[in-house]
């Protein structure tokens, strides 16, 4: 008699329903700048990268998005602060909707991470702080000196998120993420190692985070929790922002996260990975906020297949996020070859 073939089941595979959202897999497109939206814009062949990366039920992540005109660090990024922008994303999501996929729009402010040539008229870039950022000998990225904002400005840039979280689901997305994460504006605040002001944001952990509270709680009122995800990464030190409590910061964000009943998700960047052996190492330190944390739970950096399919059947994440596999998703995901590194 034939035996019957047994279906192993693969944790990565395996469906989930994160809000409205019904997943057929756990595997997400993490953000990843691309540098190709010319002039600030959108363009059409960003339909096609998206859309070769969208399976029915899939959630893609796109690239970080400005919230402004002085949001910009980094050349070609796409902004959806202008209706221009807005319309050019619209038959992008179209492309990764007509896929099936979960289409999330993530936003950003670089403040610091920046230099006049990026912004407006070549003023300064703005941040919680004026300490400039040292050169990238890697890049050679020159960081020009950033201009504090002034209490009474704070506001301002809320409003833009705020905006910009609208203009999102105007071009269709599905949801927002809010980028508090790898250096950027609202991390600038977050962190001890950036922030040095001495008004209601700066001080304690508390006014420290204030910033980031009131861009999340803004974009809730404006779109709604259930379309709302938030992006931290409390333990990275990315462009020389480093918090000297990580732990405290990440704990403190995860109970402001659970104010807003049904927020879409948590999305945590791991620890930097290490090499012991000559083989990768994940410290999985997201664990205690993953059980903090009252909804879908994402984590990201450093993951390969077989360790994704490890923290899932663990219970560790509820979702893994991946950048570059996805490059040649059948050959990584499907067919489980390595890509060959430089």
């Amino acid at each position: 008699m034939a035996r019957e073939a047994v279906k192993e089941t693969i944790p990565l595979m395996t469906p989930y329903k994160m809000g409205q959202f019904e997943l057929s897999h756990r595997v997400v497109l993490a953000p990843l700048t691309r540098c190709r939206s010319y002039g600030n814009v959108p363009q059409p062949h960003a339909a096609v990268h998206y859309s070769q990366r969208a399976t029915k039920g899939g959630l893609l992540i796109a690239e970080a998005t400005g919230v402004s005109a002085t949001a910009q660090g980094y050349p070609e990024t796409p902004g959806i602060w202008t209706q221009e922008q807005v319309e050019a994303w619209k038959p992008i999501v179209d492309a990764v909707h007509r896929k099936g996929g979960v289409f999330v729009c993530q936003i950003w402010h670089v403040g610091r991470v920046s230099n006049n040539g990026f912004q407006p008229d070549g003023q300064a870039p703005i941040s919680s702080t004026d300490k400039q950022i040292s050169p990238d000998p890697e890049s050679s990225m020159v960081y020009s000196k950033p201009r504090r904002l002034r209490t009474g400005e704070i506001a301002g840039i809320v409003d833009d998120f705020r905006r910009a979280a609208r203009n999102a689901i105007e071009a269709g997305f599905d949801g927002v993420e809010v980028h508090g994460a790898h250096g950027y504006l609202l991390e600038q605040f977050m962190k001890d190692g950036t922030n040095d002001r001495d008004d209601e944001y700066g001080g304690s952990l508390e006014n420290r985070c204030r910033f980031a509270v009131e861009v999340i709680d803004a974009v809730v009122r404006e779109v709604g929790a259930h379309r709302a995800g938030v992006r931290l990464s409390p333990f990275a030190d990315f462009v020389e922002c480093a918090d000297s409590d990580p732990v405290a910061l990440a704990d403190y964000m995860v109970r402001q996260l659970n104010m807003h009943e049904g927020l879409l998700y948590c999305h945590m960047v791991e620890p930097r990975m290490a090499n012991v052996d000559g083989r990768r190492h994940i410290p999985h330190r997201l664990l205690p906020f993953r059980k903090a944390f009252n909804g879908t739970f994402i984590a990201a950096g450093g993951y390969d297949r077989d360790e994704g399919n490890k923290v899932v059947a663990h219970g560790y994440t509820d979702l893994v996020g991946y950048t570059g596999g996805y490059l040649y998703p059948t050959l990584t995901y499907l067919e489980g070859l390595s890509l060959a590194r430089p």
